[in-house]
């Protein structure tokens, strides 16, 4: 059960809403009242701001269904319509119906813009909408939540969607999705970066995907820094399509998953000398932010500073970055790079992620070599 907003606005002449509003309000009732039963006006008045007065129209029609038109100095007319409905109920418009409206809605007013929206749906028992990199709401066909708990540092779900599978949403962010091999694929580079016999350590990694792929690779040894268990139970159970049998013991022959803050662990292995040839940053997004200044980017920079002490010479640093469509984050991103205590170089790939709806970014940074 929700509530469904459909919106629709289109665009007159200035002069026409201040003059001619009886009439397009009328016009938009007589069009909307072929698809809203009972269509009933309730008022029409104006609403001052400031030294403008905008007009505005009000029904209600049968459905608990409430209907606002409202009319803008700039010439732009918008029609809210607001119903509530059960899962027993057939929806109020149809796709049909919503072509059919904006057709007659173009004959019955002389307008140079129109546009329908689909309906927007607010109050569902799981969320539909989520967002991109750049803060635009995307909408998914997602039909049902399978996995749900709040751990100590996130909430965590799975939730299924018909074309993506099985999606891991972190704060309800999303994350991966049995769909999203290109994501790992990229992030490592697979194809471009032998893997063979080399030490690896992943920073996250939770939801099991590297380390998957990473293995059949053939590696010396990878040990996986993840700090949340339920994440860890949560793909084991529900994201097999990504993770595989990887998640189902904590050690294996040539692996280890340890649950613990990777600060720690990377303190330790600076402590010890520890050398190795890869390290997979696999945690938080590059912050989309005004500068890079904050915790989460001094989280980044510590992070950044600490793997280059446990890299060989020779080692690379991955990690993905953020969508292509947020270039000021990646710019920040690389800002930060240039003021590490290890003078680095980067190159950067990308993929297109189906579970983001958009191009990603991702980098391979190693340190650069001294000059002779």
């Amino acid at each position: 059960m929700a509530v469904h907003t459909i919106l629709i606005d289109f665009t007159v002449t200035p002069l026409k809403v201040k003059s001619e509003w009886q009439k397009i309000s009328s016009s938009v009732e007589k069009v909307l009242s072929g698809y809203l039963p009972d269509l009933t006006p309730l008022r029409k008045e104006s609403i001052e701001d400031g030294q403008e007065l905008k007009p505005l129209s009000t029904f209600t029609a049968k459905r608990d269904t409430y209907v606002i038109v409202r009319g803008f100095p700039n010439g732009l007319v918008t029609v809210n319509v607001e119903y509530f409905k059960r899962e027993d109920e057939e929806p109020l418009l149809t796709f049909d119906d919503y072509r059919c409206l904006e057709s007659q809605l173009k004959l019955a007013l002389s307008f140079s813009r129109c546009k329908l929206f689909p309906p927007v749906r607010r109050g569902e028992p799981f969320d539909v909408y989520l967002n991109s990199s750049d803060e635009r709401i995307l909408e998914y066909d997602i039909d049902k939540v399978i996995f749900e708990e709040k751990s100590p540092y996130q909430k965590v779900q799975i939730v299924h969607s018909k074309s993506l599978g099985n999606l891991l949403l972190l704060d309800e962010l999303q994350n991966l999705a049995e769909s999203d091999l290109i994501y790992t694929e990229t992030l490592m580079q697979r194809g471009k970066i032998n893997y063979e016999n080399k030490e690896i350590v992943i920073l996250g990694g939770g939801d099991g995907a590297l380390l998957y792929e990473l293995l059949k690779e053939k590696p010396k040894f990878v040990t996986m820094l993840e700090l949340d268990p339920v994440v860890l139970r949560a793909c084991k159970e529900h994201l097999r399509g990504c993770c595989g049998d990887c998640l189902d013991t904590m050690k294996g022959e040539n692996y280890e998953i340890i649950v613990d803050d990777c600060i720690y662990s990377l303190d330790k292995m600076i402590a010890e000398g520890k050398k190795v040839d890869f390290v997979f940053g696999d945690l938080t997004d590059i912050p989309v932010a005004t500068s890079p200044q904050g915790e989460a980017w001094d989280f980044i920079k510590l992070i950044l500073n600490m793997s280059f002490k446990v890299l060989a010479p020779n080692g690379k640093y991955l990690t993905h970055g953020n969508g292509a469509s947020s270039p000021e984050s990646l710019k920040m991103f690389e800002t930060v790079l240039s003021s590490l205590e290890v003078p680095v170089e980067f190159s950067t790939d990308h993929a297109f992620v189906p579970s983001f709806l958009e191009d990603w970014i991702f980098y391979q940074i190693w340190a650069k070599p001294q000059s002779k």
